[in-house]
């Protein structure tokens, strides 16, 4: 259904803020191709599927690539859970078919079964510090953290560690009620750059997408790091 048939009022209104006003933003402006995989990042995290298949063929016509698209999908599995992330895989195959790009897309990895863990905490080591190297001990659930969350997604190619830092703030964020998950990796993102005006021009280009709520909670998250880190 064609909502600018239906709803053309409503559509005037979100479509002049939501596409011109918030990213014209004096201040708040990303790069595009950021700006993109944040905002699919975000759909994800409010299990938007149908704005999510709206908004990927807008990404790829911006330059984001395929490869970039399935990594995003990929990470999501850690932070929201195969149930609410496989509506999302398929939604994203069917878009990739029908724009004619060969599947599956060349592979990824870099760790084995072997080496996974041993990489996985190298990242979180690298993102939060080196105390995080044997953070994996502590019992089971971080193990798996450790090879499984960052040892299977973190270290692979198609995106750099800074863009699955904002990823995950934007996973957290979006789905709201991980406050405290969502200022560790505000601080994991600003230990790779991702400074707090980044952050907040992030939040700025999802609000749309994500609502005032979970907006203003990501942006109180993001100042409390910033405390934090002084």
């Amino acid at each position: 259904m064609d909502l600018h048939q239906t709803d053309p009022e409503f559509m005037e209104r979100f479509e002049a803020f939501a596409l011109e006003e918030v990213v014209k933003e004096e201040g708040q402006q990303l790069a595009e191709t950021t700006r993109h995989i944040a905002i699919l990042a975000a759909l994800l995290g409010c299990q938007g599927v149908e704005a999510f298949r709206l908004a990927l063929p807008r990404a790829l016509d911006a330059g984001v690539v395929p490869t970039a698209v399935k990594e995003v999908v990929y990470q999501a599995v850690d932070y929201l859970g195969i149930g609410r992330v496989l509506p999302f895989l398929n939604a994203t195959n069917e878009v990739l078919k029908a724009r004619g790009v060969e599947l599956p897309l060349p592979g990824q990895a870099t760790t084995t079964a072997e080496d996974r863990l041993e990489k996985g905490a190298a990242a979180q080591a690298e993102i939060f510090g080196e105390h995080m190297k044997d953070a994996w001990k502590a019992g089971h659930i971080n193990r798996w953290l450790a090879a499984n969350c960052f040892g299977d997604y973190y270290t692979r190619t198609g995106l750099d560690l800074a863009q699955r830092e904002m990823i995950t703030f934007c996973f957290l964020a979006a789905q709201g009620g991980c406050e405290p998950q969502l200022v560790s990796h505000a601080r994991g993102n600003m230990n790779l750059g991702n400074d707090r005006a980044f952050l907040i021009r992030v939040v700025s280009q999802c609000l749309s997408y994500i609502g005032y709520p979970r907006s203003l909670n990501a942006i109180s998250c993001i100042n409390k790091a910033a405390e934090e880190a002084r």
